[in-house]
């Protein structure tokens, strides 16, 4: 597992994606976040916007990244 560290209160799921290099573009987070392909702390989410947090983790193709 990845570690994350954000200095802002919180991060968008398609931005983490693109910061975390699991995708290559914000298009590609887009399509994989609507395709049901992420999950966010074991559950499926589609919304692109939702704000991660401290503690929060994300798996997209078996690789999984934890917010600090």
């Amino acid at each position: 597992m990845t570690e994350i560290k954000i200095e802002t209160e919180f991060i968008k799921l398609d931005a983490l994606l693109k910061f975390a290099n699991l995708v290559s573009s914000g298009g590609e987070a887009k399509i994989r976040i609507a395709e049901g392909e992420v999950l966010v702390n074991g559950e499926i989410c589609t919304m692109r916007g939702k704000k991660l947090r401290s503690g929060d983790t994300v798996e997209l193709d078996g690789a999984k990244v934890c917010i600090k």
